[in-house]
């Protein structure tokens, strides 16, 4: 077979590389851009400009600011709300009534009206064994020191709470207040009945 011939019928080893572009479909394109442009609006409307303090569903700090307590008082309640919840919340309920053969109603409860919080405060502090008469109903039931890993403070705002809640009209109660019961108490008081609660002054 001649030179030509096998240049003619065969493969050019020599011929250089052709490139074509592959265009990729007009729809992907489209949908692409679509997805941009609303993810951007999203954004920009949920984001809240990078503030660091913003988490959903606030939007702008004036929002957050809104929900804040405004005064030491109202902190104070915040953070009593918040304690309960984690610690009295599960048998109590959220809100005060408790529940049947578990635990007794703390809304118009007179343990958590009376003028005074002496009593109360032991409540939490001891924790109670045997029976108790709570809203005209008979109790016998063990409750365990739930108050006592708290501070101070926050037991304080708990006990604030549960007096100004449910309709519940009683006043403050002081971290130096459950630190003068905690002292008078001593260390690792015995869980107490209803008769020696009533026992204990006002």
């Amino acid at each position: 077979m001649s030179e030509d011939s096998k240049n003619c019928c065969g493969p050019n080893h020599d011929a250089e590389p052709i490139v074509t572009r592959s265009v990729a479909p007009m729809w992907i394109i489209v949908v692409t851009l679509a997805l941009l442009f609303f993810g951007g609006l999203y954004l920009d409307s949920h984001g809240g400009w990078g503030e660091p303090k913003l988490y959903a569903p606030f939007t702008s700090t004036e929002q957050l600011e809104a929900f804040q307590p405004k005064s030491g008082a109202a902190a104070a309640l915040s953070r009593g709300k918040a304690s309960y919840d984690a610690v009295c919340g599960i048998c109590h309920g959220a809100d005060g009534l408790g529940k049947p053969g578990q635990a007794p109603t703390l809304a118009g409860s007179e343990w958590v009206t009376a003028k005074n919080f002496n009593r109360l405060a032991h409540i939490p502090l001891a924790g109670v064994s045997g029976p108790i008469k709570v809203g005209g109903k008979d109790w016998n039931l063990a409750m365990a020191a739930m108050g006592a890993a708290l501070p101070d403070e926050n037991l304080a705002a708990v006990l604030t709470y549960i007096r100004s809640s449910w309709g519940n009209k009683a006043g403050e109660v002081t971290a130096a207040d459950v630190q003068k019961i905690r002292a008078e108490m001593g260390r690792s008081p015995q869980p107490l009945s209803g008769e020696q609660l009533q026992a204990l002054p006002e």
